[in-house]
């Protein structure tokens, strides 16, 4: 590795020490954080200054901030955990040895009469509202459904489900009962979703039979009975109505309708389940291959969410929270934490732009959301509309934004500033990796445009440079020198540890590479500058260039494909495809849109590429590999030297067409 391919933008000076944003004294003091210090002093006699020495403890002594996050939110389980940290491998770390526990208790806890559970809406504007004790009916019935159809711990369940109640209820009854999760958004491509579910192999397919999106209906019943006959280890089917109330559940391999899983009235029995026992599997983006599929403990998830949720997003019990997301992006897990908190959890379903830009804000007006949080991409989007939140919406509650999936730009930080509020804006960056965020926010500290916040509480956060030195105020590899207890206790069906291994931990042995460019600011913030591989990162959904490939080079017109994936600070990223054609077929407007409806239809709207060209070979590596990663760089602006070795090429002749492309992109693109 080489930190020549630091992106061009990257600037050599750190920011004006202006805040755009501070907080007042009173935030300062009812503030989750402030009530962390003052019980740390209160109980274990530890002071601190200021956040950056507690972050300092935090990850020096991982053991001790570990058991005292445990002890101060309470979280139930067998026994007092008398060990964090049993071994500090990485990978392999062993966290809470002898605890069980589950994440519905504590999600239960907070249980009360005086709220709800969860507020939803939809782009039509249909809203409602399930109570605790509703959330506690329904988990209970699915979960006995599922034991009934046999499903035992360790079993896989799969969904193929939107942003709604019923996909949260159905959650936490796999979780309940000690079964593992996994989770596709409705609107992914039949090959997306069968090369994720076709390698856990679940029992049971939790699905809903269509959606609404734009307007527009889609019934995803035919799609469904391709799925099935795909994935015979599916032994049943429960289906959710999406589109009819009544479904033809029974026309699937055991099919049962929702409403006959929800119809049982019987009592919530959580499995108590080791601290790593498997959570969830969630997926990588697929870019050397299949996506990975990522498990995730019960204990590790409970734990670093409820530090996301409680310190660095600021949740208090009957908060209401909504991060708009689909259930193909991690940042719908973080959501659903939100219960974790006590917090009422808002669900937005749909297309936020429709019919207009302000659909989005109205629900936070109408409904007293606490916090809010989006892709970047959203705020842009609003940027460039010209949407006045606060003309169509009373947005006087709104303590908090937040913004993830790509960098929120310094134009952004100031739109939200200018036309939401002057409220405190939490730009965070972490990964569907483990489920969480090595940079955030906290609401005592300033915000400074373009800049997040804090690295996060027990994340050992440090910009490295290519001999593993760790830098201040220059850009360097985003690295985490310490584990974390959400991290990954393994890639499902990984023999010996092999993928996963590769992918954190080929660079800088025993310590975690995320993959992206950031700088550490000499006051504790940082700036993220893109990813430094090749994944495609479409308004916060990651996916694998490996996936697109396969569903452009189907196509009988196509030989050969190349994908890149541009992320600019400040500018929307921009994604060029390059394609060999047959001998004697040209690029026509027909053929173009042939390629996109393609990739649509198998990924996802989110990944067509803004253009497509027409090129004569794909450069490759010698033993074949496409030189994806050194074209990206050339096209942020390396020099051509820098990025690609000729010799190491089996078509070095083919670079030449693409320097020309960069330099004729660079001049009119600034």
């Amino acid at each position: 590795m080489s930190l020549s391919s630091i992106p061009a933008s990257a600037p050599s000076q750190p920011e004006a020490a202006t805040p755009a944003w501070a907080p007042s004294p009173d935030i300062v003091r009812r503030s989750r954080i402030t009530a962390f210090m003052r019980w740390l002093e209160q109980e274990r006699g530890l002071a601190f200054a200021d956040y950056n020495t507690l972050w300092q403890w935090s990850v020096e002594e991982i053991d001790a901030f570990w058991l005292a996050l445990w002890q101060w939110a309470d979280i139930p389980t067998t026994q007092a955990p008398r060990a964090a940290l049993a071994d500090a491998s990485m990978p392999g770390a062993t966290w809470f040895p002898g605890v069980r526990m589950n994440y519905v208790e504590q999600v239960f806890r907070h249980a009360t009469t005086e709220r709800p559970a969860i507020i939803y809406c939809n782009e039509s504007g249909e809203t409602g509202e399930m109570s605790w004790a509703e959330l506690h009916w329904q988990v209970a019935s699915v979960a006995a459904t599922l034991r009934g159809l046999g499903v035992d711990r360790g079993d896989r369940v799969a969904a193929f489900l939107p942003n709604t109640p019923q996909t949260i209820v159905a959650f936490l009854a796999v979780a309940s009962i000690g079964a593992v999760w996994s989770a596709c958004a409705p609107d992914m491509g039949e090959l997306a979703v069968l090369d994720r579910f076709r390698q856990i192999e679940p029992r049971v397919l939790i699905a809903v039979d269509g959606y609404r999106y734009g307007g527009k209906a889609f019934d995803r019943r035919p799609l469904l009975h391709a799925l099935v006959e795909q994935l015979p280890s599916v032994e049943h089917v429960i289906l959710v109505p999406g589109l009819a109330e009544q479904s033809a559940c029974y026309d699937f391999r055991g099919g049962i309708p929702w409403a006959e899983a929800t119809a049982m009235d019987v009592p919530l029995d959580p499995e108590l389940v080791p601290f790593d026992h498997p959570l969830w599997i969630v997926y990588s983006s697929g870019t050397t291959g299949l996506p990975k599929p990522i498990v995730h403990s019960q204990g590790g998830i409970v734990l670093e969410h409820v530090k996301l949720t409680t310190l660095h997003l600021d949740l208090n019990p009957g908060d209401r929270f909504c991060w708009q997301a689909s259930t193909g992006w991690i940042m719908w897990n973080l959501q659903v934490g939100g219960l974790l908190a006590g917090a009422t959890v808002c669900l937005f379903d749909g297309n936020p732009g429709y019919p207009g830009m302000d659909t989005l804000w109205r629900f936070i007006g109408e409904e007293k959301i606490d916090f809010f949080g989006a892709g970047a991409a959203y705020f842009q989007s609003c940027l460039k509309a010209g949407v006045e939140p606060r003309a169509v919406a009373d947005l006087s509650h709104v303590r908090g934004i937040g913004s993830t999936g790509s960098p929120l730009s310094p134009e952004g930080y100031r739109w939200i500033l200018d036309h939401v509020g002057p409220v405190w804006i939490n730009a965070l960056s972490g990964g569907t990796d483990f489920a969480g965020c090595f940079v955030a926010g906290i609401p005592t500290l300033p915000v400074y445009l373009g800049e997040m916040q804090c690295r996060c509480l027990g994340a050992r956060v440090e910009a490295f440079d290519e001999a593993g030195k760790p830098l201040i105020d220059e850009v360097g590899e985003l690295v985490c020198t310490a584990p974390m207890p959400s991290m990954p206790l393994y890639f499902w069906n990984d023999q010996d540890n092999l993928r996963y291994r590769d992918s954190y931990f080929d660079t800088y042995p025993g310590i975690w590479r995320h993959g992206d460019w950031v700088r550490i600011t000499s006051r504790g913030g940082a700036v993220i500058y893109g990813r430094s591989d090749a994944t495609i990162n479409r308004h916060g959904i990651r996916m694998g260039t490996s996936e697109l490939y396969r569903a452009v080079e189907e196509l009988p017109e196509v030989l050969d494909s190349m994908v890149v994936d541009l992320e600019y600070l400040g500018r929307e990223s921009y994604m060029p495809l390059f394609v060999v054609l047959r001998p004697g077929v040209e690029l026509t407007p027909e053929l173009t849109g042939t390629i996109r409806d393609r990739i649509k239809v198998a990924l996802s709207a989110r990944h067509v590429p803004n253009d497509v060209f027409q090129v004569s070979a794909i450069p490759r590596t010698l033993s074949g590999k496409k030189l994806e990663l050194p074209i990206k760089k050339l096209l942020l602006g390396q020099p051509l030297e820098n990025v690609a070795n000729p010799d190491t090429m089996a078509n070095p002749e083919s670079l030449a067409w693409y320097a020309g492309f960069a330099r004729d992109r660079a001049a009119t693109v600034r």
